[in-house]
């Protein structure tokens, strides 16, 4: 770290606490970096170069280095870096920035990144005075910055809180190294048992002082009222790119995405979570198809607004249809996607959700493919509510097979196939009489004939479709529904091919479902005149991993992801009267509870009640034990309040009793003076603190008093401080006439 002392390969010892600071900033200059790279955003370069060089200065500083540059070298390094910085932007950076949805902006935060990273390296290998270190600690707040730019995520937090610790901790370590320099006084030592209780203190101010302000900055965030989706929902300049939900789709390209563990949306069901196993989420819908891949002609499409409600009204299904599905109402949350598909659950009826600042629109195509013009580049949340097809096999046996000229024209069109293809599905088929049976002899046969891979590395560039039905008989989901697709419409039914993905893992912990880029999947629609589009899966099933502990820990890690970005990341308006309701429903809840409680606990105490008082009638015995347990009761009240009252009027008494007739003790005389002074005070004669007894006799003015108070004051004094003895006997009956006196109607004060 930055050493300062004479020439010479070290510099002098440091104390205790400018050992605690420099600690201290190195860690926060590392946690900044490491937050930088944990993005992934951030090319290989920048981040190894930079992590390398913090990690040789920690060993330097470690050794005692001093620092390896002079101020003049650290200025012109950076000086001559800004004649490189154009390079790096129109150039580096540039290229790097290939793919994103803005490339200038993404090539232009990059290259502001490398400078941040350059300046503090240079910097950080030549500062000595409090101004470098002050320089250094907001280059640091200036890469957690660019790190919150370029991702959002839980990891981005986790590193953005042990940001915020250290940075408490390297304030609180500069302002004591400024305060303690000049002092008089020798510096603590580093290791000594004062400097370690230092360091502990240090620490314990720093992660309580950071705790407070996050406790502060959420209550802050939760309650100041927000009408859009808060600055963390910010622009992805880089989301993740999958490139199988297009118009144009090659065979192959779903099953590369399938390699991906990345998580790529996560879904709630209002309905719970049985209602999602065996569906899908459906994505994009292709028409046509050329022998190696799929793709939708340009065609008009369909703009939906927004109705009254705030929900985006999608076109409905057939009434026949609706009468036999099941109403299914869920949560997305989408993550950053270089795609512009929003993928509901089939059959989807209407949507809602804040998928632009204003003038929000969305647009469907002929094949019922619901897209987001404003892109998918940012975290999203949409609601949905869909009409999961129910139809009993009986009503699809029993549909028409004359089908609408546009469902002809389009669901229909065939390439030039491989003649063995078109007499497979009528060899599959021979035995079924109906379009569904059809349907369903050709999924059964290929589920149970055929095997499962994602290892197409042999496949025919040629005929995939050939190669993968006569020679290799293995594949993954693509290969699985086009197949299925193109035999249907070789037999004169109209069907489409369809990308989503399945329905994911379900975590208990959060109750939503895991939808990773692995779980894209491909699947057949076919056409039933009055049902619309029904859906068929003809890929097998492949083989369930078992989760070890690690994917146990996941789940809660995963369960973290969703409550950040359920209510911090997509945190708006919405959210805040659901919080609301939530909290008011909650306090009402346990309102209701406590006075229950109470009205039952009182019901059970009368009754209890009822029950002993019956038992006490009944029981000859039972009223002398009710009375000696009430009086048991009333003398554990009166010690309680009134017990050291009460014991000093009976030591009095007791005194008095043995040593009537003896000589009158020190002891026995305070006792009995107290007694005196509470009797006094019960009449409103109060003996004030700075007075003395005598004092406080002679200020007593009521003639009939007057005179006992002042003897039994004197025989007190005698008693404790004089050598004169006196009878115990006589002060007993002087406070006994005081009593009389007190207790006189015609006493007056």
């Amino acid at each position: 770290m930055a050493m300062s002392g004479p020439e010479g390969s070290s510099a002098a010892p440091l104390s205790a606490i400018r050992w605690y600071f420099e600690i201290s900033l190195y860690l926060l200059l590392l946690t900044s970096v490491l937050t930088l790279v944990a993005t992934g955003k951030l090319d290989l370069v920048s981040g190894m170069a930079s992590s390398a060089a913090l990690l040789v200065k920690g060993y330097r500083w470690s050794r005692g280095c001093r620092p390896e540059l002079s101020h003049r070298a650290a200025t012109w390094l950076v000086a001559s870096y800004f004649v490189f910085f154009p390079i790096d932007l129109w150039g580096f950076s540039r290229a790097l920035a290939a793919g994103a949805p803005s490339p200038a902006l993404y090539a232009a935060l990059l290259a502001a990144i490398h400078l941040t990273l350059f300046a503090m390296v240079v910097r950080l290998y030549s500062a000595s005075t409090t101004r470098d270190y002050l320089f250094l600690t907001m280059l640091a707040f200036t890469n957690v910055l660019a790190a919150a730019i370029l991702t959002v995520d839980t990891l981005f937090l986790v590193a953005f809180l042990i940001f915020l610790v250290l940075a408490v901790s390297t304030f609180v370590g500069l302002e004591m190294r400024r305060s303690a320099e000049g002092a008089c006084v020798a510096p603590l030592e580093p290791g000594t048992p004062p400097a370690r209780r230092l360091n502990r203190a240090l620490g314990l101010t720093s992660a309580s002082t950071a705790v407070s302000a996050l406790l502060t900055g959420a209550v802050i965030f939760f309650l100041i009222p927000r009408f859009s989706v808060g600055y963390l929902g910010g622009y992805t300049l880089h989301p993740s790119l999958i490139s199988g939900f297009s118009d144009n789709v090659e065979l192959g390209q779903i099953g590369a995405i399938k390699k991906n563990p990345a998580v790529v949306m996560r879904v709630r069901a209002e309905d719970g979570a049985q209602r999602i196993r065996g569906m899908r989420w459906r994505g994009i819908a292709l028409t046509d198809f050329d022998g190696r891949r799929w793709f939708t002609p340009p065609h008009k499409r369909s703009v939906i607004t927004l109705s009254a409600d705030g929900w985006f009204l999608l076109p409905q299904a057939p009434q026949q249809l609706r009468q036999s599905s099941i109403p299914f109402r869920y949560t997305v949350l989408l993550e950053p996607l270089a795609t512009d598909t929003l993928f509901v659950a089939a059959q989807a009826d209407r949507v809602r959700g804040r998928f632009a600042a204003r003038g929000t629109y969305l647009v469907v195509d002929r094949t019922d493919s619901l897209t987001n013009p404003y892109h998918n580049f940012t975290k999203l949340r949409y609601e949905g509510f869909s009409y999961l097809p129910a139809v009993p096999p009986e009503w699809l046996r029993r549909a028409s097979a004359d089908y609408p000229g546009t469902i002809r024209q389009f669901y229909l069109q065939l390439p030039d196939l491989d003649p063995r293809i078109p007499a497979l599905a009528r060899q599959v088929t021979a035995q079924a009489p109906t379009a569904y049976d059809k349907a369903a002899a050709i999924e059964h046969y290929l589920r149970t004939r055929f095997g499962y891979t994602l290892d197409l590395s042999a496949t025919s560039k040629a005929d995939p479709l050939a190669h993968f039905l006569f020679e290799r008989r293995a594949g993954h989901c693509e290969y699985f529904a086009a197949a299925m697709t193109v035999m249907l419409r070789s037999l004169g039914i109209p069907a489409r091919y369809v990308n989503g993905f399945l329905p994911g893992e379900y975590n208990e912990l959060g109750g939503d479902f895991i939808v990773r880029a692995s779980d894209a999947h491909s699947w057949v629609e076919a056409y039933f005149p009055g049902f619309n589009w029904i859906s068929f899966d003809p890929t097998p099933p492949a083989d369930e991993k078992a989760e070890g502990v690690f994917g146990f820990l996941a789940l809660y890690w995963d369960w973290f992801e969703l409550v950040w970005s359920e209510w911090v990341i997509n945190y708006d308006f919405s959210h805040q009267v659901t919080l609301a309701q939530n909290l008011q429903r909650v306090s009402r809840d346990w309102a209701e509870r406590a006075r229950n409680f109470l009205i039952g606990a009182h019901r059970k105490g009368i009754d209890k009640l009822k029950e002993w008082q019956t038992q006490v009638i009944a029981a000859p015995h039972a009223l002398p034990g009710f009375v000696a347990i009430v009086g048991a009761v009333i003398l554990l009240f009166l010690l309680l309040f009134r017990g050291r009252a009460i014991l000093a009027a009976l030591a009095a008494l007791w005194g008095l009793h043995v040593a009537s007739h003896s000589v009158l003790t020190p002891r026995l005389a305070t006792l009995l003076y107290q007694q005196m002074l509470r009797l006094l005070a019960r009449r409103g004669i109060r003996k004030q603190p700075g007075q003395t007894p005598l004092e406080f006799a002679s200020s007593v003015t009521a003639a009939e008093l007057a005179a006992p108070v002042a003897q039994l004051t004197d025989l007190y004094q005698m008693a404790r401080f004089g050598d004169h003895s006196a009878e115990a006997q006589k002060m007993g009956d002087l406070l006994a006439s005081i009593k009389a006196i007190m207790r006189s109607p015609a006493r007056s004060t």
